[in-house]
């Protein structure tokens, strides 16, 4: 085997990918602290096709050194926005008819692998490394997602969530509103 190299991989360039085809969701980081997560789910949503990220409270904005270093450009290539408070950021999507999903662990939560998205918008909400999303935040929720784990920890790092969490929809996404995986 050999390595495609970066001409053979054929990427979009940014204006081409604003004006690609995208998937029906939307990432909403809740007081997310840490640079290089903010910078990796720039990367990640760019890399699944993602509508937007929207960028609330604590959470920093680009152009940061910090979050580009994961990002690699893609804090350029990414709709984003800010929210000072998130639970604006939930009312503005509900009324755009987005469907709302904290990615927590939570009482009536639905298992990651169990989820079954239909044609809706939906929009997943991603929480502070340590406290989560908050209870507020949750509160205004349609449903919390859960990643099942079965090791001694509780959690996942908020980048690898949203990498898990991006790639499973984005494959339900595409099966339902009818995209190839070229989208």
């Amino acid at each position: 085997m050999r390595k495609l190299t970066i001409r053979e991989l054929n990427r979009l360039q940014p204006d081409a990918f604003k004006e690609a085809a995208k998937i029906p969701l939307i990432v909403v980081l809740d007081d997310v602290r840490s640079l290089h997560n903010i910078g990796s789910v720039f990367r990640t949503a760019d890399a699944f096709r993602v509508e937007a990220i929207y960028l609330c409270g604590i959470t920093a904005v680009p152009p940061e050194p910090e979050i580009h270093k994961t990002a690699l450009g893609a804090e350029y290539s990414m709709e984003w926005r800010y929210f000072k408070q998130t639970i604006d950021a939930v009312a503005e999507l509900r009324e755009e008819g987005y469907t709302i999903c904290a990615v927590e662990q939570a009482e009536g939560s639905i298992s990651l692998q169990d989820f079954c998205p239909d044609t809706r918008k939906y929009a997943v909400i991603l929480g502070h490394e340590v406290k989560g999303v908050r209870q507020e935040v949750v509160d205004a929720c349609d449903c919390c997602i859960e990643i099942p784990q079965y090791g001694t920890k509780h959690s996942l790092n908020v980048s690898v969530t949203a990498g898990i969490v991006i790639w499973d929809l984005f494959n339900k996404l595409i099966k339902i509103h009818g995209y190839d995986t070229k989208i």
